[in-house]
């Protein structure tokens, strides 16, 4: 008898254990497939109308990306910051505990760009997987999102329409800038 309820908690814990694994792929694939196609999206617009055209991007196409990937995987997707632009990329209490574990992670040597956070979340009744992948600063955010003394004029001035309570520049290549964030109910 002993020896049954030890094989059922352990083939239930391997079950469980399978299962957080295939939410984590499922997770990963769906977080990484958005960046590089918002990447593309800046540069093309970079190309034609300089750095100030791509804050429009960030803050009309990249919703407008992530709501068309929710659609199509099921996933919730969204952008978040501990220094946010826009005003509805704050994040919620478990993103912020994410968040704040990438910075200190990354001030202790690992690489932003491996930085991620998957898990179950019960509220209550309700079960979902959570997923965070952590957005290191590249070469084309600091146009935007660098030392605001080292912006161009005509970004603060297109900034400073949109986001009056701006928090997102001063960053350098490397840092973490937010994370992509999904969930998907269980």
């Amino acid at each position: 008898m002993k020896h049954t309820l030890v094989s059922m908690l352990l083939l239930s814990s391997l079950t469980a254990y399978a299962q957080d694994a295939t939410w984590l792929d499922d997770a990963r694939k769906v977080a990484t497939s958005v960046p590089p196609k918002l990447l593309q999206v800046l540069t093309d617009e970079i190309a034609k109308g300089g750095p100030e055209s791509a804050i429009d991007v960030c803050k009309d196409r990249a919703p407008q990306m992530a709501k068309a990937a929710s659609e199509q995987t099921g996933w919730g997707i969204r952008r978040v910051s501990l220094l946010n632009r826009n005003p509805k990329a704050v994040p919620d209490a478990w993103e912020r505990a994410a968040l704040e574990d990438f910075d200190r992670r990354a001030a202790a040597g690992e690489s932003p760009a491996t930085l991620e956070k998957g898990e179950i979340v019960a509220d209550g009744e309700r079960k979902e997987y959570r997923y965070m992948k952590a957005l290191p600063v590249q070469q084309i955010c600091v146009a935007c999102h660098g030392p605001a003394d080292k912006l161009k004029p005509e970004v603060t001035s297109r900034l400073q329409a949109l986001y009056p309570a701006d928090k997102g520049t001063g960053y350098a290549i490397g840092q973490i800038r937010g994370a992509m964030t999904i969930r998907k109910a269980l």
